[in-house]
């Protein structure tokens, strides 16, 4: 295992994914993810159901992702697949974590590299205990205990998808806290969240957006360049994470989303 950042981010070799894992082995890649939040894997040339294999070791799987699957066999895959040279129908260059208007957002999703533009296409992970930790005393004391509204329709892609049209919003705490490691997180993003309770709308032009662009410093970050074989595991507790657009050819992507809870 190698550490690739102070904040988050490490590369686990030494493991071949495409077959079964001991009992302890899983224990030693559970704990890795819950100290360093995003996992990455090289050289991992497994089909697709290793890779739903795989991540059910880290929780149920669901099976709504908001994408169809890749076969009827698996319902529990997708495919995020971006051709540059077609109209743009999501945002994933933008600082996110998945689907938190949703009343039990996901743990974690596992993502598999299956084609490649020449150049481009990193992703970055922020973690979100680094960007709480970063805070003064004073706002920390300020947000802890604040809730706040996430709603589908806020990002432009989830609402053409008519997602909205199935889910109200909801309400989640500002501050999570993770239910394994016991430490806090922000738990705001800019595409889901609309608004924090408690606050008049001047109060919230101006904290709101601090909180949501406080992801954006490096020092809570780590960028991950995909290659063929390259897989990443990230706990959608705790972090947020930006595909970067910067590439012309074709970028196709499988994932499993692993369920959640009810942040608290």
């Amino acid at each position: 295992m190698t550490r690739l950042t102070r904040a988050l981010g490490a590369e686990v070799s030494g493991i071949d994914l495409s077959r079964p894992l001991a009992p302890g082995l899983v224990k030693e890649v559970q704990d890795l993810f819950h100290e360093h939040q995003v996992l990455f894997f090289r050289d991992q040339h497994i089909d697709d159901v290793a890779q739903r294999d795989f991540a059910a070791h880290f929780g149920p799987l669901q099976h709504f992702a908001f994408l169809p699957p890749v076969s009827d066999d698996l319902p529990e895959l997708h495919a995020i697949d971006i051709d540059p040279s077609k109209p743009k129908t999501a945002n994933s260059d933008i600082w996110h974590s998945d689907a938190t208007f949703l009343a039990r957002p996901p743990l974690g999703s596992l993502l598999r590299a299956v084609q490649l533009p020449e150049v481009g296409g990193d992703t970055l992970w922020a973690s979100m205990y680094a960007a709480y930790e970063a805070l003064s005393s004073r706002v920390q004391r300020l947000i802890d205990g604040m809730t706040a509204v996430h709603d589908s329709s806020n990002s432009v892609s989830h609402a053409s998808k008519a997602v909205n049209a199935d889910f109200e919003p909801v309400t989640h705490p500002v501050v999570r806290t993770h239910p394994v490691t016991g430490r806090k997180a922000i738990f705001v993003n800019k595409t889901f969240t609309t608004r924090l309770e408690g606050l008049t709308e001047r109060e919230n032009d101006a904290l709101l957006p601090m909180l949501t662009d406080h992801v954006r410093s490096p020092d809570f970050q780590v960028r991950f360049r995909w290659q063929p074989g390259s897989i990443a595991l990230w706990d959608n507790r705790c972090t947020q994470h930006y595909a970067v657009a910067d590439y012309a050819g074709r970028r196709r992507m499988h994932r499993v989303v692993i369920d959640g809870d009810a942040p608290e």
